[in-house]
């Protein structure tokens, strides 16, 4: 006769094998590195260099990543599409990648523009003031980064197309002034899929509020693609104790959903134009 004991043994057994196994944290809500998701507002004053400027990264007291606040109306705060002065054409296709949402970036492509700060994990920024540089991090997606030169130069007058362009940056008192050129067309530079042009031409703003808060302001001009120039504006939060982490861009196929749906490459000549 079977030993009514066995199962109630084996179900103890499982038990402490469960509870054995260390627990790796795993990151919460796609916001961080496992700690509480939610970003912090302490209202600290932002730590300062020697020469008493604002850093926009962190320190060896105080480490964290960047991510967004309130996401309204939408992650970077640019107008409603409806007030998007789009041209035709890239009103049309902005149109068909909210149909058939096919980012690059959920391909492991680099997310150019203001689109990594909106990415999940957020970014870490890294100020090099001896090489007068800045760089931010892209803590998900592909594990990319772009570098800011701030010291005088200025932009090649020949430039290979890339996702991040060539970025020069100036000060102007606690917020760094950036200007960037030189993009691709590969990648979408907000999650909802505003197309844009190799004229693309953007000028940021990063100002550091306080210890928790970095503002970001971007304007987007790009006659290929708008009829005038638009802006956004975003208030990036710490995420405390936090900062880059290994990250493997898709692994097990997590948000696969994202990963079907119709190219990226349109022939603009083919489009439909209401």
């Amino acid at each position: 006769m079977r030993n009514p004991l066995i199962p109630l043994r084996a179900a103890v057994l499982l038990l402490l094998l469960v509870f054995a196994i260390p627990h790796v944290a795993e990151p919460q809500n796609g916001l961080g590195n496992g700690g509480d998701p939610r970003p912090r507002r302490s209202g600290r004053p932002a730590p300062r260099s020697h020469d008493g400027r604002a850093l926009l990264g962190g320190t060896a007291e105080e480490k964290g990543l960047w991510l967004p606040g309130a996401i309204i109306p939408n992650p970077l705060g640019f107008p409603a599409v409806a007030d998007i002065p789009f041209q035709p054409w890239a009103r049309a296709l902005h149109a068909s990648r909210r149909t058939n949402p096919l980012e690059p970036h959920t391909r492991c492509k680099p997310s150019g523009g203001g689109r990594v700060f909106v990415t999940p994990y957020g970014v870490e920024i890294v100020e090099l003031p001896e090489l007068q540089r800045v760089y931010i991090f892209d803590v998900g997606g592909p594990h990319s980064f772009r570098t800011i030169y701030s010291d005088g130069r200025p932009h090649p007058t020949k430039l290979e197309p890339s996702y991040f362009g060539h970025s020069i940056g100036r000060w102007e008192g606690d917020t760094l002034v950036v200007d960037t050129v030189g993009f691709n067309e590969r990648f979408w530079f907000d999650r909802s899929g505003l197309p844009h042009t190799d004229q693309l031409r953007t000028l940021e703003r990063f100002t550091r509020i306080d210890l928790d808060t970095l503002r970001y302001e971007l304007t987007i001009d790009d006659p290929g693609a708008y009829t005038a120039p638009f802006s956004g504006r975003v208030d990036l939060l710490s995420e405390a104790d936090s900062e880059l982490f290994e990250y493997v861009c898709q692994q097990s196929n997590f948000a696969n959903e994202l990963m079907v749906g119709e190219g990226t490459s349109v022939d603009r000549s083919s489009l439909i134009v209401p």
